[in-house]
C-alpha cells in the first residue's frame, strides 16, 4: 500500500489561462480537485513539495491529503501538465476519493532476483511487455508496486498476470484473459546469427544464377586470341 502525503494548498476563485498564469507568477502551481459528485475546487499548490512528489516513483498511485482553509480533502493525482520547454509542472488534476470509492490506477511492475533466473544467466533477455498494469481497487488498497520473482525462469518462459500475487480486493482492469506481463526471450546474439544465416541463404541462389553469364565472355576472349 502506498503512503499518504499531507499538503496544504490555497483556494483560488477564478479559472482560465489568465488567472492560472497569475498563480504561477505568484510562485505556485494551479490545480483542481474534482470527483465524488461534488463541485470542483480550484486551488494553488506549493511547487517545491509537488515537484518533489512528482519525481518520486509511483506518483499516480500515491494518496494525498490536501488541506484548504482547514478542510482536508482526500485525493489521488490524476494528471499533470508540463511546460514544453522547461519540463516543469504547470498544472495538476486531483481526483477526490472516499473510503468507498473504487478507482482504476496504473501500478508499476518490478522484477526481482534476475540473477536467479537460469534463462537470463544463459544470455536470455527480459522482455517487459507491460511496465505498468491497470488495477481496480479501493484507495486504501492501492499497491505501491507489483513484484514478480524471476527465480527459476527459463528462456521462453512467459510471465502472466496470474503469476503475480495481488492484494485482497484488487483486480486487474483487463479480466477477460490472463495477459502477458513479460517474457524471457532468446539471447540477442543468437537471434542476430539466425537472421544473418537466413539472409545469406536467400542471397546465395541469386549469386549462383548470375555466375554462368560470365562464361561466354571468357570463351569469346579465348577465341579472339586463337584467331590472332
Amino acid at each position: 500500500m502506498s503512503d499518504v502525503v499531507n499538503m496544504t494548498a490555497q483556494a483560488r476563485s477564478k479559472g482560465g489561462k489568465g488567472p492560472a498564469r497569475a498563480v504561477r507568477r505568484a510562485g505556485n502551481i494551479p490545480a483542481v480537485i474534482y470527483g465524488a459528485k461534488e463541485a470542483p475546487i480550484l486551488i494553488a499548490v506549493p511547487p517545491k513539495e509537488m515537484t518533489r512528489e512528482l519525481h518520486r516513483p509511483g506518483f499516480f498511485t500515491r494518496r494525498m491529503t490536501i488541506t484548504i482553509d482547514g478542510q482536508a480533502h482526500q485525493v489521488l493525482p490524476r494528471d499533470v501538465q508540463l511546460d514544453p520547454v522547461t519540463d516543469r509542472p504547470i498544472h495538476f488534476d486531483f481526483l477526490r476519493i472516499t473510503k468507498d470509492s473504487v478507482i482504476e490506477v496504473m501500478v508499476p511492475v518490478v522484477f526481482l532476483n534476475e540473477t536467479a533466473s537460469p534463462g537470463l544467466k544463459r544470455g536470455g533477455v527480459l522482455n517487459i511487455v507491460r511496465h505498468e498494469v491497470g488495477l481496480r481497487c479501493k484507495p486504501d488498497a492501492i499497491p505501491e508496486k507489483l513484484e514478480f520473482d524471476l527465480t527459476g525462469t527459463e528462456i521462453g518462459h512467459s510471465i502472466h498476470i496470474s503469476a503475480i500475487a495481488l492484494p485482497t480486493g484488487v483486480t486487474p482492469v483487463i479480466r477477460d484473459r490472463d495477459f502477458t506481463v513479460a517474457t524471457i526471450a532468446p539471447p540477442t546474439v543468437v537471434r542476430e546469427t539466425e537472421e544473418t544465416k537466413a539472409a545469406e541463404a536467400a542471397a546465395a541462389p541469386a549469386a549462383g544464377a548470375a555466375a554462368p553469364a560470365a562464361a561466354p565472355a571468357k570463351a569469346a576472349a579465348g577465341g579472339d586470341k586463337g584467331k590472332k
